[in-house]
């Protein structure tokens, strides 16, 4: 069974099922992935003994192998969806994390920029001008970061 929800994770990034068999999944996948890492006569024996399936071996060691060359574990996300309909099971989708489009658009996107609070003078000098014959402060041009 495990072969075969790794051969449809492999193949197809991301699967439905439910939370006990996402986490057994998760420790079955998790040390292939490892061994795809190092691309070797060697391991591609192991994984294919134990995923039983040419096309998701070469997939993973060609596709999935490269994006997580650098990651040092946790390839693999599991995310709860609620109860199913028909009998209240709990499912989960568990998928890779490198794959996930909506997740890599929004980080490649936003643009982190730095704020600092401490960066300007907080008490500046009150300055009068002259409006109508009334003495009236300058406006502080505040930032709502500021006046927080």
């Amino acid at each position: 069974m495990f072969a075969n929800m790794a051969s449809s994770l492999i193949e197809h990034k991301r699967i439905n099922t439910t939370v006990a068999k996402a986490k057994a999944l998760r420790q079955f996948i998790e040390p292939l992935v490892t061994k795809s890492k190092a691309d070797t006569t060697h391991n591609r024996r192991l994984v294919f003994s134990k995923l039983r399936d040419k096309y998701a071996v070469s997939e993973l060691f060609r596709e999935i192998a490269p994006k997580v060359g650098d990651r040092p574990g946790g390839y693999v996300r599991i995310i709860k969806l609620g109860n199913r309909l028909g009998d209240n099971a709990e499912m989960a989708m568990i998928e890779f994390v490198d794959f996930n489009d909506i997740y890599n658009k929004e980080a490649s996107k936003k643009k982190s920029t730095r704020r600092s609070r401490r960066g300007g003078k907080k008490n500046k000098p009150v300055e009068a001008t002259q409006t109508e014959g009334k003495e009236t402060p300058a406006e502080d041009k505040k930032t709502s970061n500021e006046e927080e």
